[in-house]
């Protein structure tokens, strides 16, 4: 059996040179995310909100790193005004890991707007989106969007599909708290 997905992207973040990791914590990313936190050759950096992510992209890239910024589709929103405004107006790249939240099994009302309108989003400022549900694709798709992202200065998303990462439980948790009180 082939390494999980998040242990590939790891591996192809050191092949790619990315230094830098940002992420705000997702139980998606967990693993990519203490397999980064544990390698010397990265400096992995928990942001308080997201858009933090892309300026920290933008500075690596300044000075003269390549990073990458993970986070949940619901964060994605908090992003736009500094994708529409950095990023696009400046020309930098960017590559961005998303799990997404709001398909396939959700049962979290919460999530659903923001995970339909994800994709969409960021098609409308530029970013390349590649939307994957299986491990190979999934492989693939950061392969091929690092290479985009840092050779031609190009805004990609991975968004990382409720297929792939599953689906979380909302509604049995409600009800296993209404059985306790």
């Amino acid at each position: 059996m082939a390494d999980p997905w998040t242990v590939e992207a790891h591996r192809l973040f050191k092949k790619h040179g990315i230094k830098t990791v940002g992420y705000v914590p997702d139980a998606g990313l967990t693993d990519l995310i203490n397999a980064c936190d544990a390698d010397n050759d990265i400096k992995a950096v928990v942001m308080t909100t997201e858009e933090e992510g892309i300026g920290l992209s933008s500075g690596a890239w300044l000075g003269g790193e390549k990073a990458a910024v993970l986070m949940q589709s619901s964060g994605v929103g908090n992003t736009v005004n500094a994708i529409a405004s950095i990023v696009s107006s400046c020309q930098f790249p960017l590559f961005m890991i998303v799990p997404m939240r709001g398909q396939y099994g959700e049962s979290n009302p919460w999530q659903i707007p923001m995970g339909q309108a994800t994709a969409p989003v960021l098609r409308s400022l530029g970013v390349r989106v590649y939307e994957v549900d299986t491990e190979e694709d999934a492989v693939g798709a950061i392969e091929n969007g690092l290479k985009m992202a840092f050779v031609s200065n190009a805004a990609v998303a991975v968004l990382i599909g409720q297929k792939l990462i599953g689906a979380k439980s909302f509604i049995a948790d409600v009800a296993e708290e209404v059985t306790h009180v």
